[in-house]
Formats: structure tokens, C-alpha cells, sequence
């Protein structure tokens, strides 16, 4: 080969190698470009699945800690893991391991669910004044941990009795002047031919009777009707209705020897039933007339406070103790049983006096003295 054909040959191989050089360059250049994409890809991956992870723990401790249950997690080795701060209230304190859950039926219960890798419960007693709790215990893992869910449920198991004590109740006040009026009939039949003078006496029993059980189912129907429904809402003149409540009471004042004040003079429009109102109004004036002795007094009051229709019914009656306050107002509940009876009431007065004032938004409070008198207050918002 000549000697131009040699250095034309030469100068395509620099060339070449130079092209591969240069392309080898950018290779790597944009194999690091790629590198440090990949890299910022996968960092924007774990920044946003770590936040997504922040925000899952927020919304979890969000959860739990709003939770009304107590939730307890308890890791193989019986330590806590977690506690929200519904446990903290339901037990008075948090609890660091099984061996410090107090009551101990509590810690028993938890202790055999997780040795028998099986759900346990139980209902416990605690504090004063005194809650009823039921702690539920279940296996969390295979591990051996145990997640516990501590409930409050004093409420529900008031509501419970309540609802027994009113079958029973229901049923014996009923069953009472049933009884009588059975009695009454078969001793007038035998009278009428045998004793004819005894025949007004018996006669009048059984209207009595009669008369006592027809106000009991009355107002149990009051109170079935008042906790489905109520009967609407229009306009009422809380101090109109007074006036008509007082005269009809009046009679049942004068028998008794009781003197009846009024003072409604001031125009107190609230919105209601004037029906549901009227119920609440005749018991409670008939309830201070009951058990007000002759000779006292019992004050039927309306005002208007702070936007509020204030009615207030204060007797000089017997009074009612202080442990018996916080139940008046369930169905049936006497404080006296014989003097009820004796008086003509049913039990059920002040339960409808409760569920009229929660129809209508208002507030009932009572506050008494044995041997002084007793005072309700009903405060009812005006009407616009």
C-alpha cells in the first residue's frame, strides 16, 4: 500500500476509535443520568409511601383516641404495645403489662384468653361512683398477643333495670286494682241479696278501683305516645295554660285543704304542644297538691329569664330525700309507696313530666327539703 493510502487508512481508524470514545462518553453519561432518575424515583416512592404511612398512623391514633372503648394491645410478652387514652379512663391508669390490669377479674380474663388462644369476657365493678365495665379479650397473632376492648356499660345495664323494674311494676300496678275490682264484684254479688246496706260500699269501691286503673292505662298511653312521637308543634301560651291547669286542680285543692297561688301574669309564648304542655303542667301541680298535708300551700309561677320561659311549681309538702332525687323520674318510682296509693297517684306522673320537657328542648331540675317542700323548675325556650 502507497504511503497515502496508509495514512488515509490510519485517519479512518483515529476517527473511528475517537467516534467510539466520544459515544462511549455519552453512554456513560447517560447511564448516569438514568442512574440518578432511578434513584430520585425510587426516594419520591419512599418519601410518598413513608407519608402515606405518617398519615395512616395519624388517621390510626386519631381513631383510637377518640374512641369512647379502651383498647389495650398486648405484645408475646404480655407488655403493653399500646393504650389509648379510653382505657387510661375506664381503668384509672395504664396499665405496662397483664400483671398490672386492675381489677384482677379483669386481669384473670385476659390472662386465659391468651393462654387459651380464645375470646374472653367479662363485666367488672369499679370505682365510686360505682361503673360497671365489660372488658372482651381476643388473640391478636399467633404470637401470643391479646387485644383488649374495655366498654362502659353502666348505662346500658340502668336502662336494663329500668326496663325490668317496669314489666314487674307495670304488672303489679296493674294487677292491684284488677284484683280489687275482682274482689269487689263477687263480694257485691253475694251483698245485693244477703247485706243490701253493703252494697253502696262496694259500689263504691269498685268505681274507685275502676277509676285507678283507667288512669293507669291512660297514662301509660301518654308515655307510649310521648316517646315515638309527641303531638306537633304550634304556638302556646305557657301562662294561659297555667290559668286553665290551676282551675281545673282547683277542686282537688279545696278536698285536700290546700291552698292554691298563682302567678302567671306575664305572657310566656313558647312553641309546643299545647296538649303534651298541659300533661306536664297537671301532673306536677297534682303531684305538689298529693303530697302537700292540709293546711299548706303549693305556688304555680311563670316568668320569662334570659330568653326562657321559667315555670316554676314550689309545695309545702313532705319533701323527698336526697338519695331518692336522681330516680324520681322513672316510671313507677315512689318514694313513698303507701302514701301513693293512698293518694290516688300512679307512678308514672313525673315520667311524663321527663319525656315532655325533652320533646320540647326544655330543662327540668327539682330541688327538696324533708319536711319543708319540694320546688320543680321547667325551663322551656321562647318562642321566636
Amino acid at each position: 500500500m502507497d504511503p497515502a493510502g496508509v495514512t488515509a487508512s490510519l485517519a479512518v481508524v483515529i476517527a473511528a476509535l475517537g467516534a467510539g470514545v466520544a459515544l462511549g462518553r455519552r453512554s456513560h453519561a447517560a447511564d448516569v443520568r438514568h442512574a440518578e432518575e432511578e434513584s430520585r424515583s425510587t426516594q419520591d416512592a419512599l418519601d410518598r409511601r413513608e407519608h402515606a404511612a405518617v398519615g395512616d398512623r395519624r388517621v390510626q391514633d386519631l381513631i383510637l383516641g377518640t374512641m369512647q372503648e379502651g383498647v389495650l394491645l398486648l405484645d408475646a410478652g404480655w407488655r403493653t404495645a399500646f393504650a389509648n387514652a379510653a382505657l387510661e379512663r375506664h381503668l384509672g391508669s395504664r396499665p405496662a403489662a397483664l400483671t398490672q390490669i386492675l381489677p384482677t377479674t379483669a386481669r384473670e380474663t385476659v390472662r386465659i384468653a391468651a393462654e387459651r388462644q380464645e375470646p374472653r369476657s367479662t363485666e367488672v365493678e369499679v370505682g365510686t361512683p360505682t361503673r360497671w365495665l365489660r372488658v372482651v379479650a381476643a388473640p391478636a397473632g399467633d404470637d401470643g398477643s391479646v387485644l383488649v376492648v374495655v366498654t362502659d356499660v353502666t348505662e346500658s345495664r340502668r336502662i336494663d333495670a329500668v326496663r325490668r323494674d317496669f314489666v314487674a311494676n307495670a304488672s303489679h300496678e296493674l294487677k292491684t286494682p284488677a284484683a280489687s275490682i275482682q274482689a269487689a264484684a263477687e263480694t257485691l254479688r253475694d251483698a245485693a241479696a244477703d247485706d243490701p246496706e253493703a252494697v253502696a260500699r262496694f259500689a263504691a269501691q269498685l268505681e274507685r278501683d275502676a277509676l285507678r286503673l283507667s288512669r293507669i292505662v291512660m297514662d301509660l298511653l301518654d308515655l307510649s305516645r310521648l316517646e315515638t312521637e309527641g303531638d306537633g308543634h304550634g304556638r302556646v301560651r305557657l301562662d294561659s295554660l297555667v290559668h286553665e291547669e290551676a282551675e281545673r286542680a282547683a277542686g282537688m285543692a279545696d278536698e285536700a285543704g290546700v291552698a292554691l297561688e298563682i302567678g302567671a301574669d306575664v305572657a310566656a309564648p313558647v312553641t309546643g304542644s299545647a296538649r303534651d304542655l298541659g300533661l306536664l303542667l297537671r301532673n306536677l301541680i297534682d303531684n305538689a297538691i298529693r303530697y302537700t298535708p292540709g293546711g299548706g300551700a303549693v305556688r304555680v309561677a311563670v316568668a320569662t329569664v334570659d330568653g326562657d320561659a321559667v315555670l316554676t311549681v314550689r309545695d309545702t309538702g313532705v319533701g323527698i330525700p336526697t338519695k331518692d332525687l336522681p330516680r324520681i323520674f322513672e316510671r313507677f318510682y315512689r318514694v313513698d309507696r303507701a302514701r301513693s296509693r293512698e293518694t290516688g297517684g300512679t307512678g308514672l306522673g313525673l315520667a311524663i313530666v321527663k319525656h315532655v320537657a325533652e320533646n320540647l328542648g326544655a330543662r327540668v331540675e327539682v330541688e327538696s327539703e324533708l319536711g319543708v317542700g319540694t320546688t320543680f323548675t321547667v325551663r322551656v325556650p321562647l318562642a321566636a
